[in-house]
């Protein structure tokens, strides 16, 4: 299988030992609020990867981190005048609901930081005595000058860095380009004690310390949005590595583009972020999957309900199409029945999880199943409905369990019913009753003697 990695910035041969556990941790949120479609993109896809890898015969495990203490999170507690721990602890819930609403399953632990406070503090310890880091009046801080790889993440060399999203400016730091690794109590603040002071942790040690816990000093596969690349990716780097002294942190470093609305960076600032619960009152969890994976992951998305409204087409069909498989009547065989689906989507997911190329692949089969339907013999109607499943498990992006609210038993009942009206020439009666089955999303079709349903 090949990746892009965004270290080497090229597509490489990811090389996984089959024979051990694939090691992957993803950022997780900073859970200060309801998390937006540029999350729900990355989230989506990294679910897809680790879906793919097991199937493969990868032993993967699935790690992600929960910011639950952080300024955001203290700011916006403040601003409800709620407690900032019961404020981390609702959007943790609201984050992981999401999730299932979602269909993302293959998460094997979500690790809280404030639950590892013991190993971020001896993180921090072991770079003050190796000079890593330094006190100051405020809190303890990474000295980036004693890690010269700083930067080579992002392609930025340390000199051009600049003061961004949380390095900030501070007289007590001896280069405004460190960063803190733990912050000294402040009046009204949670805090937690430690050697060094009570404080609680900046935000990159947090996800070092965790994964350290897990994996160890170094790990397969990290990744993320490209826009925690800097500081935040590198700055894990350079706080591992060097208390680690290895040569890398994660093998494979793979990130995924960001959403933008009209052109702009989705951002809470300039008011334009979505947020994925409010469009899940309007599409499912498969129809936002399928929306989100049908652009490469490395690529920019420019996000509109107009791409939900046609994925929710897409979707819909391919799960109309499941339903009709199952309940249809087997014909005489088509010859020269064409296979190979669930390969080619293989194949595309191969080189650099090319999901785009297999919702080609997946559509391009939809289109020839349904111009066949009528034929297919049993062994090829339970080899279409096996590509559909394997859409299912691997994508997400198919329905398997369309359900508007009517039991299959009941709907089988109502079908049997309008047979008998039809028997008996009352065309008004079935006529009712097909009508009562649309309105509940449950379509009929005859074919000679025997009807075949389906739900949409």
């Amino acid at each position: 299988m090949r990746i892009t990695d965004s270290l080497q910035k090229e597509k490489i041969e990811m090389d996984l030992d089959r024979n051990r556990v694939v090691r992957m941790f993803v950022c997780g949120p900073t859970v200060q609020d309801r998390i937006h479609i540029g999350h729900a993109r990355t989230y989506i896809f990294f679910d897809v990867l680790a879906r793919y890898l097991r199937s493969r015969g990868y032993d993967v495990f699935y790690l992600q981190n929960i910011t639950d203490v952080d300024d955001r999170i203290i700011n916006k507690s403040m601003e409800e005048k709620v407690p900032p721990e019961d404020l981390a602890a609702r959007n943790l819930q609201e984050y992981l609901k999401t999730l299932r609403s979602l269909g993302i399953n293959s998460v094997n632990f979500y690790a809280r930081a404030t639950l590892f406070m013991d190993e971020i503090t001896d993180q921090v310890g072991r770079l003050l005595r190796s000079g890593h880091a330094y006190r100051t009046e405020d809190g303890v801080y990474f000295r980036i000058s004693s890690f010269p790889e700083f930067g080579r993440l992002s392609g930025q060399s340390i000199d051009s860095l600049i003061s961004g999203a949380r390095i900030s400016p501070n007289e007590n730091k001896e280069d405004y380009r460190d960063f803190v690794i733990w912050k000294l109590r402040k009046e009204g603040e949670p805090y937690w004690g430690s050697p060094f002071g009570d404080g609680r942790p900046g935000w990159h040690i947090e996800d070092t310390s965790i994964t350290e816990s897990f994996f160890g000093p170094s790990y397969d596969i990290h990744g993320g949005g490209a826009d925690l690349q800097f500081p935040h990716h590198e700055a894990e780097i350079a706080i591992e590595r060097s208390i680690s002294g290895r040569s890398y942190l994660a093998r494979f470093w793979i990130h995924t583009g960001m959403v933008n609305i009209k052109n702009e960076k989705m951002s809470k600032s300039l008011g334009n972020s979505v947020t994925v619960a409010d469009i899940l009152t309007s599409f499912s969890g498969s129809e936002v999957r399928l929306a989100m994976l049908k652009s490469g992951y490395r690529s920019t998305i420019d996000f509109s309900f107009e791409m939900l409204e046609e994925a929710k087409i897409n979707a819909r069909r391919l799960s109309t199409m499941y339903m009709k498989l199952k309940n249809s009547v087997p014909g005489k065989g088509v010859d020269n029945f064409r296979t190979g689906w669930i390969e080619r989507m293989q194949d595309s997911l191969e080189d650099d999880m090319d999901t785009r190329g297999a919702i080609t692949t997946l559509n391009e089969f939809a289109s020839y199943i349904n111009s066949t339907i009528d034929d297919l013999s049993i062994e090829q109607r339970n080899h279409a409905i096996a590509v559909l499943q394997w859409a299912s498990d691997i994508l997400g992006i198919v329905d398997l369990n369309a359900d508007k609210g009517s039991s299959d038993s009941l709907i089988e009942s109502m079908v049997d019913l309008r047979n008998q009206m039809r028997k008996k020439k009352d065309f008004h009666s079935a006529d009712l009753i097909r009508e009562k089955l649309r309105e509940g999303g449950v379509y009929i079709e005859d074919r000679g003697d025997s009807t075949i349903w389906w739900k949409e």
